[in-house]
């Protein structure tokens, strides 16, 4: 399995993405510059956290049309697995390969502490190793990540079970409880909390371990 990582002017998360993704699958990621055209055959791309042009405008807007972005939604389009991490999130809402958007915290404030969160669909790539309703630590990191969706569209997302994981308790004021959701093939994940800083023992929790390890072993196969 190859995997590509995606670095925008701003983003701060790809080394913690690439010592996750190298301890599962055993393979350096790619990393690639957010005004590159093309991108290498891979199987994952990633979209890590941070602040992508400074959260300027709207959080992931400007990054969701620079030029690699183009490519990634091509690659997407053909069932190329793609996972956004935070800022990575936002940037897939605002580039449309996934529904809905990551508005400000319902506190208005920055929020960084651990969550628990809430396995909804074990059925993907991302999540085969997952039960469930099975709980899942890990550390949040964010400003912008209440997520909201038009009535008809959260109906869809429900029905077509592309919620991903839900919070136990709610940090942000994300509709329904939402912390992550698929697009409807699932080949596309985006999700607020940080999993590659759950995957070593100092980091207080290795739940992470449990995604890096799905989408190792499915991309394996």
């Amino acid at each position: 399995m190859q995997s590509a990582i995606i670095v925008f002017p701003g983003t701060n998360r790809e080394r913690d993405a690439v010592l996750a993704l190298e301890r599962a699958t055993g393979r350096k990621p790619y990393l690639i510059w957010h005004a590159d055209k093309t991108l290498p055959k891979v199987d994952l791309i990633l979209l890590p956290g941070g602040f992508s042009y400074g959260d300027y405008l709207r959080t992931g807007a400007m990054a969701a049309h620079a030029p690699i972005m183009q490519e990634v939604k091509a690659r997407a389009a053909q069932g190329v697995r793609v996972w956004g991490i935070c800022n990575g999130f936002q940037i897939l809402c605002e580039s449309g390969l996934l529904p809905g958007i990551l508005l400000h915290n319902k506190s208005l404030k920055f929020i960084c502490k651990a969550v628990t969160l809430s396995v909804e669909n074990p059925d993907s790539d991302f999540t085969r190793l997952c039960r469930k309703g099975q709980d899942l630590r890990m550390i949040i990191a964010h400003g912008d990540g209440n997520y909201f969706a038009e009535a008809e569209t959260l109906k869809k997302i429900e029905g077509n079970g592309q919620v991903a994981f839900r919070y136990r308790e709610n940090p942000n004021g994300s509709i329904n409880d939402i912390a992550g959701i698929f697009n409807e093939k699932r080949n596309v994940l985006g999700m607020m909390p940080h999993p590659e800083d759950a995957v070593e023992d100092l980091h207080g929790s290795t739940d992470g371990k449990f995604l890096f390890d799905s989408i190792a072993k499915a991309l394996a196969a």
